[in-house]
């Protein structure tokens, strides 16, 4: 009795202490620092909403070119990452690294620098590199992929059954036929099933790119944001769920389908 008393009480501190600093970053982020004068009365804010809710069907035809490129950013930039992604994964995982103390931490480094900066920003820094267009979004999607996949595929060749491996090696098989023979077919399940899932999360990805002149239906958004053309935001809003809608379905089936 006396224990669970004990577990109780601690388990309320922490949730007290969850709560106190929730409320703590609530008051900095959001009650300091709001201007509520501009937000107005009940009847302001339904009628900000309310302008979003007409479509401008006059956009259609404008829609299409983006949301098919918007896609195929999303794809060539999941094939690009996970062809940079299987190189880091090997210099990142411990059991096949050629080095410990030099390529084991330039893999890991490799994949935390992915992860780490978002794809808003690789797409900045590729658009001043190459300028505007689908070229620094396909890029951009490609470089934070390469974080996701490369440290999961690490991980799955970490895990690998090590007979296979040894016994290729036993034999004189190459690097490469140690990958091919040994590793390969263990972790592709894995592999194929993450590649799958980070495509799914790049159409999302893909979709904002164009905010910051990346191309796809973000580029047309922001014409649309600027213009005050609040049905062609929805039209446009509308285009983006049907693409994340249709990426849900194929993902589903080629899960089904090669997993």
């Amino acid at each position: 009795m006396e224990l669970r008393r004990h577990r109780q009480l601690k388990l309320a501190i922490i949730w007290g202490g969850v709560l106190l600093f929730s409320a703590w970053c609530l008051n900095g982020t959001i009650i300091d620092d709001t201007d509520w004068s501009r937000i107005g009365g009940r009847n302001g804010v339904f009628a900000s909403i309310s302008r979003y809710l007409t479509i401008d069907l006059s956009l259609f035809s404008e829609l299409i070119v983006p949301t098919i490129e918007t896609f195929m950013m999303a794809t060539v930039g999941t094939v690009l990452g996970c062809f940079f992604s299987l190189p880091v994964a090997w210099l990142g995982a411990a059991n096949v690294t050629p080095s410990k103390t030099i390529f084991y931490p330039l893999g890991r480094f490799l994949m935390v620098i992915s992860r780490s900066v978002h794809e808003i920003v690789w797409a900045l820094i590729f658009v001043s590199a190459v300028g505007l267009g689908a070229l620094p979004g396909v890029l951009a999607i490609a470089m934070r992929s390469v974080g996701f996949i490369s440290k999961i595929t690490a991980e799955a060749i970490e895990n690998i059954d090590p007979k296979p491996v040894e016994a290729i090696r036993a034999t004189g098989g190459s690097d490469f036929q140690v990958l091919y023979y040994g590793i390969l077919p263990q972790i592709y399940p894995v592999v194929l099933a993450t590649v799958i899932f980070e495509w799914d999360i790049n159409i999302r990805r893909s979709a904002v790119m164009g905010l910051v002149g990346a191309g796809g239906l973000g580029l047309l958004f922001f014409r649309q944001m600027n213009s005050f053309n609040y049905g062609g935001v929805s039209m446009v809003i509308l285009a983006i769920l049907l693409l994340i809608i249709l990426g849900e379905i194929i993902s589903h089936y080629l899960r089904k389908a090669v997993i």
